[in-house]
């Protein structure tokens, strides 16, 4: 299983397949299981469907590592488009955005000045939340958001539970008192640095759960989003913080549109804070392929659609 989901990942990273799976109806049909359609007003349309049904929204506008100012200076505009319409509409959604999109490899101070300019849109009560790339930018993520911290209180940050050292940096994290969105990673990451078994990730994020959950987290005023789709995962931690004293109210899962439906709208029927992280955009190639990489029953989700002639 390893062995395929490395194969998957490093399938993720090429140019040339992202260009030729956007031309094959079978892939476009398994994409749109994920997704509501590649538009904002697609994602807008959908957030305000799952609202009615008490279900919280996350938009994020597929894309990573711009290269090009103009290019960054576009998605930004995209945002503050995207912020203007939420207002219009009267959504609760919030914007989660990955800040190699708004210039970060370009120019550190480039991409800094464009997501204030986000930042400055989102209202107060609301989390802009910031995605985890690969390894390599933790560190600059991390200082990245610590900054924009300074002016913008509600920048929430994307840890992921296969990496060693994230124990490390959500008490990190905890001290300052920033929202946090507990993954398991979906990146392909060296053995030095990542749990190599799931067995093991997910123990680990059952510990980094409680940590995020724990007293000095909720004294500190931490929001702790628990993005998983795994039903035991979520039982197991909701058990556990039940025994701890924590309302349902206060406990918070997110996961992807389009898996777990009935889990998302059950954990909101039964007072938990269910969100639902709604991806959009052309750029699905990386993403899509990362989603199968975490969940083998996506492969046969898309195998029938191979096979498929409907």
């Amino acid at each position: 299983m390893n062995l395929m989901r490395s194969a998957i990942l490093k399938a993720s990273q090429s140019a040339r397949l992202r260009e030729r799976a956007t031309r094959y109806r079978f892939m476009r049909r398994t994409v749109e299981r994920f997704m509501p359609g590649e538009n904002a007003e697609d994602a807008l349309a959908a957030a305000a469907r799952l609202q009615q049904s008490g279900l919280g929204t996350i938009l994020s506008h597929l894309g990573e590592g711009v290269a090009d100012r103009a290019e960054a200076e576009g998605v930004t505009q995209h945002y503050l488009e995207v912020l203007d319409r939420i207002r219009e509409f009267a959504l609760a959604s919030e914007l989660s955005v990955k800040l190699t999109q708004l210039g970060l490899d370009i120019d550190f101070d480039f991409g800094l000045a464009n997501f204030g300019k986000v930042a400055e849109r989102v209202p107060r009560e609301r989390t802009l939340w910031v995605d985890m790339e690969q390894s390599p930018y933790i560190d600059v993520t991390l200082d990245f958001c610590r900054r924009a911290r300074r002016k913008h209180r509600n920048i929430g940050v994307c840890v992921q539970a296969y990496l060693f050292r994230t124990e490390r940096d959500i008490e990190s994290l905890i001290a300052e008192g920033a929202p946090v969105r507990l993954v398991k990673g979906a990146y392909s990451e060296p053995p030095e640095i990542a749990f190599a078994k799931k067995a093991d990730v997910d123990e680990n994020y059952f510990r980094l759960a409680q940590i995020l959950l724990g007293a000095d987290a909720r004294a500190a005023g931490v929001r702790a989003a628990i993005g998983t789709h795994d039903r035991k995962l979520i039982r197991r931690i909701a058990e556990w913080a039940a025994g701890q004293g924590i309302a349902k109210s206060e406990l918070e899962f997110q996961m992807l549109y389009g898996i777990q439906t009935a889990e998302q709208l059950r954990l909101a029927r039964e007072g938990y804070r269910s969100g639902v992280f709604i991806c959009y955009g052309s750029y699905w190639f990386p993403w899509f392929m990362r989603r199968l990489a975490e969940r083998p029953a996506n492969l046969a989700f898309l195998a029938r659609n191979l096979f498929s002639r409907s």
